[in-house]
């Protein structure tokens, strides 16, 4: 009967080991800093991971994430761009790195290009003359049908 309890026991512990599993000694991904700046500095970057500021800033992101960062500033077009974020693991001889393709993330903003003045001439002048207007005395076109 003692040897049942003590198979027993050993049997109810080695089913314990079945669930066990490597992944509760893996730490968390280590956040890295990422640095944001842009041409006019001033605008305001929100990453599609949440966090946000304005440039030039930096932000902490978790490794091994994927996101884009858009920037926006008053007067100038919007601009989105991706940032790629991959951790490279280490072995016994050379240490765990992570790598931010671009870093520093770039914004090289465009001034939005108010309607040209020539542009803004030729409206007035088409507003300015009726649509059913009748050609001028001696023109070699006809008037228009009706």
């Amino acid at each position: 009967m003692r040897r049942v309890i003590v198979l027993a026991a050993a049997g109810l512990s080695l089913a314990g080991c079945a669930s066990f599993s490597m992944d509760t000694f893996k730490s968390a991904p280590t956040p890295v800093t990422v640095q944001f700046d842009s041409n006019p500095p001033g605008a305001d970057v929100v990453t599609s991971i949440g966090p946000g500021c304005k440039t030039p800033c930096s932000i902490p992101v978790a490794a091994e994430a994927g996101f884009s960062a858009s920037f926006t500033l008053p007067k100038y077009q919007p601009m989105t761009v991706p940032v790629t974020v991959t951790r490279v693991p280490g072995d016994f001889t050379t240490a765990a790195s992570t790598v931010v393709d671009p870093s520093p993330v770039f914004a090289e903003l465009q001034p939005m290009t108010p309607p040209r003045r020539a542009a803004r001439k030729a409206a007035k002048k088409r507003a300015a003359v009726p649509a059913a207007a009748a050609p001028a005395e001696g023109s070699p076109f006809p008037a228009p049908a009706r």
